[in-house]
């Protein structure tokens, strides 16, 4: 870059940009992609077939519908979403994390979290100039309920967000944790369950009971990340407001009849997740009898993990030669040191990791 284009860079982006980096994501080709939490599973052939036979039927040349009500009615009846919440759908969870942001973004307002979680919102809540702060899990990973509500007096958050399982950590936190955050919270508090999928836990039923709850989803867990389908769930008080913010036809064509037509074969999904869960369990049990190795219960489709005899970085490009990709936790915000993260994958991907584990350690 020449010396004169850096000085206008230097000129004109702001500094706070300046200081960020770019998400990362690794090339993958030819690996064991086990990284990035995605559902291993392809769509079987039949299934596939009947797929493209909708897509045959959607008109590329027009917009796409702006406002899908087909696909919010499918989701509605499908999920179980409380009568008289609405729904905002965004390109991925991270656009509506962005919508939220975006709408919240007065001079001076603040966005609160715990460390370590997803990091998008730390990436986004300075990317639209709010501020941002995190209050360190316990060493359970459990939140700290009393530095929480400090941290909540103190900074007077616009809006709070707590991972549900938190990432990637795994776990849920307590139920009593996060109605202590919600009632002491003036601003809004939105429980991502972008995970929702692998647990039990849920706090959908309780939007009623919270004025300022919500929930945000995404269908990339559940085996359509490629649609980039995000949705949040709230009062039609909160969303009618971040639909201002929301760009126009954001959702595109193929994304609504894809996400439409899933929703029609959620028992094809469901058997995946009966499978992931119960890989899950089994990897866990592997990982934990495993010498030098320190691992923690998850509620999602990944593991967090500690080397404890070794560098998580030497395992990290042990596994990577052995064609194995995961994710190198090691010096993140929060984190506890050489720890990695693994997504669970088919039987046989998980047993080509473990083999390779062993051998790297």
């Amino acid at each position: 870059m020449s010396s004169k284009i850096q000085q206008s860079v230097e000129r004109l982006i702001r500094s706070e940009i300046q200081a960020m980096k770019a998400y990362g994501v690794p090339d993958a080709d030819g690996l064991i992609k086990l990284d990035a939490n995605e559902n291993p599973f392809p769509w079987p052939p039949d299934i596939v077939q009947s797929w493209l036979e909708a897509l045959r039927t959607v008109q590329i040349n027009r917009y796409p519908e702006a406002n899908p009500i087909r696909l919010k009615e499918r989701l509605c009846e499908t999920m179980g979403i409380p009568e008289g919440m609405d729904v905002l759908f965004g390109n991925g969870s991270d656009e509506l994390i962005q919508i939220i942001f975006l709408a919240l973004a007065r001079p001076g307002s603040s966005v609160l979290a715990p460390r370590p979680t997803f990091s998008m919102y730390e990436i986004i809540a300075k990317s639209v100039g709010m501020k941002f702060f995190d209050v360190s899990l316990t060493e359970s990973f459990a939140l700290d309920v009393p530095a929480f509500c400090e941290a909540i007096e103190t900074y007077q958050p616009a809006v709070t967000f707590l991972a549900y399982p938190n990432t990637p950590t795994g776990n849920l936190f307590a139920d009593e944790a996060i109605e202590a955050v919600l009632q002491r919270s003036e601003g809004l508090v939105v429980v991502d369950e972008a995970y929702f999928i692998f647990t039990d836990g849920t706090f959908l039923p309780r939007l009623k009971q919270f004025d300022n709850l919500l929930i945000l989803r995404s269908f990339s867990k559940l085996g359509l990340a490629g649609l980039r389908l995000g949705f949040l769930v709230g009062n039609r008080a909160w969303l009618a407001e971040f639909d201002k913010v929301r760009l126009p036809y954001n959702i595109n064509s193929l994304t609504q009849v894809s996400t439409q037509f899933a929703l029609a074969n959620k028992e094809v999904f469901d058997q995946q997740v009966s499978y992931i869960r119960a890989e899950r369990e089994r990897l866990y049990q592997a990982l934990d009898d495993m010498p030098g190795i320190r691992v923690w219960p998850s509620e999602a489709n990944f593991i967090m993990f500690q080397v404890q005899e070794t560098d998580a970085q030497r395992v990290y490009d042990a596994l990577y030669g052995a064609r194995v990709l995961v994710k190198n936790l090691d010096g993140a915000s929060g984190v506890p040191p050489n720890c990695l993260r693994v997504t669970i994958g088919t039987a046989d991907e998980n047993m080509s990791f473990l083999q390779a584990l062993r051998q790297g350690m």
